[in-house]
């Protein structure tokens, strides 16, 4: 009800990756069943959406400590080059709604921005929601971060030349793995960009979220709801600056930002808010909205063309702001 008609404003490819979707797993993003069923059913989706795509010279499967136990991390080496000199490290933290996704279900997308950005990736799996409430996926990420700048030279990483990144609930953990390093009195200067993907950013209505949002992308406002009642301990959590990330101090210290939005996305408004506060404080950022597309299109690199263009974007943006030519 009084809402945009989304499908009749999707381009032609975004319509053939929907389709495509619907044909393989019809209701996969359904919240009208368990988290546990929902999990297996995005993690079956993602099958196909990850096949083909760049090849890395190399992958690392490893374990880094963290407060809360050891959390997997998968390290992906574009080239060779890593063997031979320091290189750039992408931090990446998935999209799912804090309670979906494992570096499995993004790993064609990560994949392609190593190699635009010619990088080392990080894709951290992270412990989901509801078996780890936030901040613990942030407290997690951050002290993976700590390990890899602590640890560089195991892996031939520089550890002065890092970006963090990630795509919707990945990119808010992204933005609050930063806050929270910043907040700790570590020092920051080793963090040349974020690189942030559709993200939430913590406004709790927005014109954008009641115009659009349906089946095709699981963000409908009792779809959202419903993640983050199971990653939020409760609404008298809702203003705390980990999780209404837009009640930081934006005048801080701030690395170059890429902000990327589609323009069909309920959670679109959030990108617009995040890049005014830091326009307003005279940060440099960088925003794209790409037209045409809905949440989540990154994934869909296989059938879109415009999804390798903006992680090709991303990466391009990172490589401007690298400490390592």
């Amino acid at each position: 009800m009084n809402k945009l008609d989304v499908p009749k404003l999707w381009t032609s490819q975004i319509n053939e990756a929907v389709k495509t979707a619907q044909q393989n797993s019809e209701g996969a993003y359904s919240t009208d069943q368990s988290y546990e069923e929902l999990r297996a059913a995005y993690c079956q989706e993602r099958v196909f959406w990850n096949e083909g795509g760049p090849e890395m010279e190399r992958t690392v499967n490893t374990v880094i400590p963290t407060r809360h136990g050891e959390i997997p991390v998968r390290l992906y080496f574009p080239t060779a080059t890593a063997r031979v000199q320091p290189q750039p490290l992408i931090v990446f933290t998935h999209g799912g709604g804090w309670v979906l996704g494992n570096p499995d279900t993004h790993d064609r997308m990560t994949r392609i921005l190593a190699k635009e950005s010619g990088a080392v990736l990080a894709s951290v799996d992270y412990t989901l929601a509801p078996e780890a409430k936030y901040p613990q996926p942030v407290e997690e990420t951050v002290d993976v971060i700590r390990f890899l700048q602590a640890n560089a030279q195991q892996w031939n990483l520089c550890s002065t030349d890092i970006s963090l990144a990630g795509d919707s609930g990945g990119a808010h953990i992204a933005l609050a793995s930063y806050f929270m390093l910043r907040d700790a009195g570590v020092d920051v200067s080793g963090i040349r960009s974020l690189l942030l993907f559709y993200g939430w950013y913590g406004l709790q209505d927005s014109a954008s979220a009641r115009l659009m949002g349906g089946w095709w992308d699981g963000l409908t406002r009792e779809d959202f709801q419903y993640y983050k009642n199971l990653a939020i301990a409760g609404e008298h959590e809702y203003g705390k600056p980990y999780i209404d990330l837009l009640s930081n101090d934006m005048a801080q210290a701030m690395p170059p930002a890429y902000v990327m939005a589609a323009e069909l996305d309920p959670l679109i408004d959030d990108s617009k808010a995040l890049v005014a506060m830091l326009e307003a404080n005279n940060k440099l950022v960088k925003f794209d909205v790409v037209p045409g597309v809905i949440h989540a299109f990154l994934h869909y690199s296989k059938m879109v063309d415009a999804a390798t263009e903006a992680l090709a974007h991303a990466a391009r943006f990172q490589r401007r702001h690298t400490a390592t030519k």
